[in-house]
């Protein structure tokens, strides 16, 4: 009798340590994060193309305009990814992030996601932190005068905005599928200073 006891505990032992099976091996599947890309650390424009008058300038560990109009560019097309990029902007700043343009040389809402930095919009229906012309901002979160930390998300359809912690826009669409990053300057005054990307 003895042995039978001590046969079926060697079998039970012998199978909670096979692979796979216990609770601890759950987790060990799930594949590393890609790691962030720096597009902007503050010093080189080398990863943007500049399109339009804006007088972008390089200071002091930001890029920054406030005149003119126009658009920094990468020079990469990006479909799915993770998206941090920190701004300062006034509250009277017209300004935003652009996802995945379909015209590289003519960005804009037509042609890309444009997640909207614009606290004064007289249209308030995509103001900051709505996408315009997709969906509306969830909550109202002003950017003017102070720093703010866009994190964007794009994985397929499926959009997710989050503006200083807060999530203003949680929507599904298929207008664009690639295409390069922007940021805008359309007036005010607007500082970036760190801007990455998490490919997937």
């Amino acid at each position: 009798m003895l042995r039978g006891v001590v046969a079926v505990a060697a079998i039970c032992v012998s199978a909670a340590c096979s692979p796979g099976k216990g609770p601890a091996d759950a987790g060990r599947a799930a594949a590393p994060a890609a790691p962030w890309t720096t597009l902007f650390d503050g010093t080189s424009l080398a990863a943007w193309t500049t399109t339009g008058d804006a007088n972008w300038q390089l200071s002091d560990g930001i890029v920054a305009a406030d005149m003119g109009a126009g658009f920094l560019v990468t020079h990469e097309q990006y479909g799915d990814f993770e998206l941090e990029v920190e701004f300062f902007v006034s509250a009277d700043a017209n300004s935003g992030v652009l996802l995945r343009c379909a015209n590289p040389a003519k960005p804009g809402a037509a042609t890309c996601y444009e997640v909207n930095i614009f606290d004064q919009r007289k249209d308030a229906t995509y103001r900051t932190g709505a996408i315009v012309g997709v969906a509306k901002p969830s909550v109202q979160v002003n950017a003017g005068n102070q720093w703010n930390t866009y994190h964007i998300e794009a994985h397929g359809r499926h959009l997710v905005v989050k503006l200083n912690g807060q999530t203003t826009v949680d929507v599904e669409d298929d207008k664009l599928a690639t295409g390069p990053i922007g940021l805008q300057y359309a007036g005010g005054q607007v500082k970036f200073r760190s801007v990455r990307i998490r490919a997937q």
